[in-house]
Parts: structure tokens; sequence; C-alpha cells
């Protein structure tokens, strides 16, 4: 897009403090066209959005009808955009809290319940428990006081699922299963949500 850095910068701060514009971000897709994330959904507010456009950074897939202009230039904003450049995803997600909650499903994994989470080693860590993937699972509270320092059997509990290590697309597609409260129009055809199709 041929617009210099000034005129850039001079539309973004002529809109800067416009609430209207606040509840347009844009998602973001990789080269290949789909979403760098689904949970949380890879979005960029649409100041980002706008500086990737002016940099050639992305290609504008779809746009709002909402434009922005400064006194000497306007643009729709951008809706969806796609990178130039692929970026590689990691084959395995970092080892974090949220991945692992994302993993789990946000769900207790001996009683069921979601909510008021925390996490819990399977093997205690006094008795030689390390915090990996594999040994370390989501929990609610009363399970994990219940459970304590105790082994499984000692507990008389047992888990729903066994821990693992997920693969970034393992995430990937759990993560699918828990759509944002709102989607744009124009993302819908870019993201494949675990949801039922129209008959």
């Amino acid at each position: 897009m041929a617009a210099s850095e000034s005129t850039l910068n001079g539309l973004i701060e002529h809109v800067q403090n416009r609430t209207a514009f606040r509840d347009h971000p844009a998602l973001i897709l990789n080269a290949d066209y789909r979403p760098l994330s689904y949970f949380p959904l890879s979005t960029w507010p649409w100041q980002d959005a706008v500086k990737a456009v002016f940099m050639d950074r992305v290609n504008i897939v779809s746009e709002y009808e909402t434009e922005v202009h400064s006194p000497s230039f306007s643009m729709r904003l951008p809706s969806v955009v796609s990178l130039r450049d692929y970026v590689q995803p990691a084959r395995y997600p970092a080892f974090t809290r949220f991945n692992l909650f994302l993993r789990d499903e946000f769900t207790c994994q001996y009683c069921g319940t979601q909510g008021d989470l925390t996490f819990d080693h399977v093997i205690p860590r006094s008795k030689g428990g390390r915090t990996t993937w594999e040994n370390v699972v989501a929990a609610c509270s009363s399970c994990n006081l219940r459970k304590a320092n105790l082994s499984i059997a000692n507990a008389n509990m047992h888990l729903r699922r066994k821990a693992y290590k997920p693969t970034a697309m393992q995430l990937q597609n759990v993560g699918r299963k828990f759509p944002p409260n709102h989607l744009h129009q124009s993302w819908l055809d870019y993201l494949y949500w675990d949801t039922e199709l129209d008959a």
C-alpha cells in the first residue's frame, strides 16, 4: 500500500481515542490461511492490523464496513488478514499453566468439575514426581486437597485421562472446542469450530 509512515501515524492518531473503532479486531491467518491460534484466537487490535498492512507484512483478506481516515487518507479496517510469510508453528507447546488447563479442557481430571482449577502432581513431588506434562494434571481445589501428598491409589482416586505431552496441533484441536462469544461474520470461513453444522 502506497502511504508514508507519517500518513500511518496521522491516521492512527486521528482515530486513536474514538471508542467506535475499539471493537474491530482483525483475525490473523498464517500464509496458509489457517489461524495462528484458536485459543486464544489469533487477533490483533485494528491499529496493529493497519500498521502491518502499511508495512506490507500482511494481505487484506476481508474488511469491515467501518472506514478510518485522516485529513489526507482513508481506508476500511481489515477484518481478516493473512501473513505474507509463513510462520512455522512450534511442534510442541510451552509447558505453561494455561496450556495445561487447555490440554485438560479446563476440567478437573479427578472429578470432572470445571472452575476453581489448580494443578496436581500425579506422583507427588515428595515421592520423586517431576513437574512435567506427563505428571501434572488440572485439578479442582477440593480434589487437590483430598489427594494431598498421596498417590492416586492411596487417595482412592482415579484419573479421567492419563497425563500426556500434547503436540501444538493437539492443543489447537482442543482450542477449537471453545469458540469466543463474538465472531465476526467475515471470520467464519477461516475457522472450524467443533459445533453442529446447520442442516
